[in-house]
């Protein structure tokens, strides 16, 4: 997995989490959802990522 790919999965995940959160204090339910949303597209983000290793070894 290159740098920027690892990054852009762990701003994702981050970017979801504070967006969860902040949806749970604001009783946000969309801004709830869209964390969430974003914390898997990361997650995916980092099992393509790691699916792109196995065949390049």
């Amino acid at each position: 997995m290159s740098t920027g790919d690892k990054i852009k999965a762990a701003a994702d995940k981050v970017t979801g989490q504070v967006k969860e959160t902040v949806g749970k204090a604001t009783d946000d339910d969309k801004l709830v959802a869209e964390g969430k949303a974003d914390q898997a597209k990361g997650t995916i983000r980092d099992k393509v990522e790691d699916v792109k290793d196995v065949f390049k070894k």
